[in-house]
């Protein structure tokens, strides 16, 4: 038995709360939480989310970096996102080329899988912290580390792995652990047909035409962007979507904004922050929900 701290709200108090992590049981492992994988159905009513681990935070996308994010507690999902290559192995990478995060250059897809395994991350040099060069994971490792520890969100950058994506989180008995990510409905809805959990990103701009009381009926995460006006985010708040999270959140003004407007989750670059400031302006029965998982301070 091993056991983690994770970071809870009290009467708008930090604490810290520690839950006993059970070694995984049996062949199908892991059961880290009962009987069974941790599925979205132990979320929150008000949801936080590591974008690509906390990408101000951590290195992101990578192993360590998501390791420290699960570690430390400060959020209920982590994001990571998904590229394929040359021969067809899916990969965590956001960049079509490898220019910008790792000391190698030129574009994903052209690699084989010896190939990456020769890529190294570069770790930002504003992260806090001291952080070294790493191989970037595979999404197979990724699923094999946290699959059934944590929720996992996985943007499929490359539309093709869609199915070959949704094999690998099949074979692993995750299909209600793992959101499948996209910002085409197409994509959400090829998600929902393969019986994965379709989530769908929609920028301001997008937003401003979207009616996405359309999609409800294979979208389980609408992820929708906190610079769009009120009437945007009020008309997806109230769409019909379970549930509606804001991307992609940085300081607590932005999450404060959010909340209030009716979002249940964020996507934050700022997980370790968010967990360290209450809310504000936020009144009533909603504050105390928010009040759950997250620190509070009502006005």
């Amino acid at each position: 038995m091993v056991t983690r701290s994770v970071l809870t709200g009290l009467s708008g108090l930090m604490s810290l709360t520690t839950l006993a992590l059970a070694a995984p049981a049996g062949p199908g492992g892991p059961l880290e939480w009962g009987s069974g994988p941790l599925t979205v159905e132990a979320l929150p009513r008000v949801t936080y989310t590591a974008h690509r681990g906390g990408a101000l935070e951590v290195p992101e996308n990578s192993m360590s970096g998501l390791v420290a994010a699960y570690e430390r507690g400060t959020a209920q999902v982590i994001d990571v996102d998904t590229r394929m290559l040359r021969d067809g192995t899916l990969v965590a990478m956001h960049d079509a080329t490898l220019d910008r995060t790792t000391t190698s250059t030129g574009p994903v897809r052209s690699l084989t899988l010896a190939q990456w395994r020769q890529v190294r991350l570069r770790p930002g040099t504003t992260l806090p912290g001291s952080w070294r060069p790493e191989r970037p994971p595979t999404v197979a490792e990724i699923l094999d580390r946290f699959g059934g520890r944590i929720v996992l969100m996985l943007e499929a950058k490359d539309p093709r792995s869609l199915r070959k994506l949704g094999s690998l989180i099949r074979a692993r008995g995750l299909t209600r652990s793992v959101f499948v990510n996209s910002n085409d409905p197409g994509v959400a809805s090829r998600a929902h047909g393969l019986g994965l959990l379709a989530q769908l990103w929609r920028s301001k701009a997008q937003m401003r035409t979207d009616r996405p009381a359309r999609w409800a009926g294979f979208v389980d995460v609408l992820d929708v962007d906190h610079k769009a006006r009120d009437i945007d985010l009020l008309r997806a708040v109230s769409s019909g979507i379970p549930r509606v999270w804001a991307h992609t959140v940085t300081t607590p003004g932005q999450r404060d904004r959010a909340l209030r407007l009716g979002c249940n989750g964020v996507i934050t670059d700022t997980p370790g922050l968010l967990a360290r400031t209450p809310v504000k302006g936020v009144k009533g029965a909603r504050a105390a929900r928010l009040s759950e998982g997250w620190p509070v301070n009502s006005v």
